[in-house]
């Protein structure tokens, strides 16, 4: 008997890409780089209310909630300089220093991770996309090492958006990719991101 679904089993590859829109609704992706080495994300959408109608003493008609936000909660291995200058919209050092500043502009990114599956003994990898993200600045948390490595990771937090696309895009799903490579192909494909 085959599987009646798919269960995730892994995550990995995550991916940044500087966001653009046209007047004409036109997204496009530009300096698209791997963000960390992912351990875990969570998409969390909101939606309005549903949009109830009643007759006859009951419920006839339902107009589901439409997304009106999110957050994408994400935790690295940590990021490294490029990817944190580019994500938080930081200018050029100045005497070996990084300025978070009133000069810095997070800018709209889309992100793009790999969402590992398996069904019926079979893995397959799946590109999930979230077109426009703004990223909030970074909580540091550490603890000083004593008989073994602690070993401390990054939490990421950003704000999902409706891109400005006519159809108003906010996530996107690859197709079910065999292999990682393939997957990770078509994440470097939507961003741009050229060998």
């Amino acid at each position: 008997m085959a599987a009646a679904g798919k269960v995730l089993t892994g995550f990995s590859k995550p991916y940044v890409a500087l966001y653009s829109a046209s007047t004409a609704g036109v997204v496009s992706y530009s300096s698209g780089q791997i963000l960390a080495r992912g351990v875990d994300m969570t998409i969390s959408p909101e939606t309005s209310d549903d949009n109830k109608f009643y007759a006859d003493n009951q419920m006839a008609e339902n107009a589901g909630g439409l997304f009106t936000g999110g957050t994408l909660s994400l935790t690295v291995d940590g990021l490294l300089e490029p990817a944190e200058k580019l994500v938080f919209g930081l200018g050029s050092a100045s005497g070996n220093w990084y300025a978070f500043d009133d000069d810095m502009d997070p800018p709209y990114m889309g992100f793009a991770a790999i969402a590992r599956y398996m069904s019926d003994g079979v893995t397959s990898y799946t590109p999930v996309a979230l077109t426009k993200v703004r990223f909030k600045p970074l909580e540091l948390s550490a603890a000083t090492q004593e008989d073994e490595i602690d070993w401390q990771t990054q939490a990421m937090e950003a704000s999902i958006f409706r891109d400005d696309s006519a159809k108003h895009v906010w996530k996107k799903l690859g197709e079910a990719q065999t292999t990682e490579a393939s997957a990770e192909a078509l994440i470097k494909t939507l961003f741009n991101i050229t060998p």
